[in-house]
């Protein structure tokens, strides 16, 4: 992603022809000092954004970082001292706050999923389940949390899903259109396609031809049954209605992979704020 182009398109958003608020009311050689800290403890995402937004916005501002993108901090640490142009400080406030708050919640309960899944190699999967025109963001917070990122888009990988396979005529005729698509359009595409039963691994591990299996709405005890049968020839990944209560027993099972929309779609804001400072 143009980190660069997201910011100018964000502050033009916001500021339109000027923030006439303190256009107004603050005289334009002002300078003053701010500090952003955290009003809940979390995982911190966004410093090193922050830092390019009051920078684009102001070259002079001078920022000091108290803390590091993945840094945990508590209710009521600094994470951040801003010095410079007061009317600079407040026209990136609303933004940098916005970006902070919105990471440093997906980082947050990302970092709790991976906790409670210390001692087992599964990995926390993100998925497509993003905001528009903020997904690099928020997959950057999955990362910073200790997640790791799914396809980006429907171009960086082949994702055969129920609905795919369904309109292609059954598992066969989807993964050898696919296979026959790439090699047609010589494209290298990673291919993960889903099972929905123990049935579907088996026609699956007939044709081959894959990288991944997804296992989805898979109870822990079947998806036990299907890692067995699947039994290494392909990576495997959990999906479908995994919750922070019942992710470790799905990652007992042995899949490679747990993915779980929730970390992106429903992880709120962490309470975080700018205030002046002397």
């Amino acid at each position: 992603m143009d980190l660069s182009q997201f910011i100018s398109n964000a502050l033009n958003e916001d500021i339109g022809d000027g923030d006439h608020t303190s256009l107004a009311s603050i005289p334009s050689n002002n300078l003053g000092k701010a500090k952003i800290y955290a009003k809940e403890d979390g995982i911190i995402a966004g410093i090193e954004l922050a830092g390019l937004i009051f920078h684009t916005l102001d070259a002079d501002l001078q920022v000091e970082n108290k803390v590091v993108d993945g840094d945990h901090a508590n209710n009521g640490d600094t994470l951040m001292v801003i010095t410079g142009k007061t009317q600079s400080i407040l026209a990136a406030e609303r933004l940098v706050l916005n970006c902070m708050q919105r990471m440093s919640a997906i980082a947050t309960l990302t970092g709790s999923m991976v906790k409670l899944l210390n001692g087992l190699p599964t990995k926390i999967l993100d998925t497509r389940k993003t905001t528009p025109g903020f997904r690099y963001l928020e997959k950057w917070a999955v990362r910073i949390g200790g997640g790791v990122n799914h396809r980006f888009g429907l171009y960086d990988v082949i994702m055969i899903k129920d609905n795919h396979i369904d309109f292609a005529g059954g598992i066969s005729n989807a993964i050898t259109n696919t296979m026959e698509y790439l090699r047609s359009n010589n494209k290298k595409l990673q291919i993960c396609i889903e099972a929905r039963s123990l049935h579907d691994i088996e026609e699956i591990l007939k044709v081959g031809g894959i990288d991944r299996i997804m296992l989805d709405n898979f109870t822990p005890e079947l998806l036990k049954e299907a890692v067995t049968q699947i039994d290494g020839k392909y990576d495997t990944e959990a999906t479908g209605g995994i919750t922070v209560d019942t992710v470790r027993s799905f990652a007992e099972s042995g899949v490679d992979y747990v993915s779980i929309g929730a970390i992106t779609h429903s992880a709120g804001s962490m309470d975080i704020s700018l205030i002046a400072i002397n």
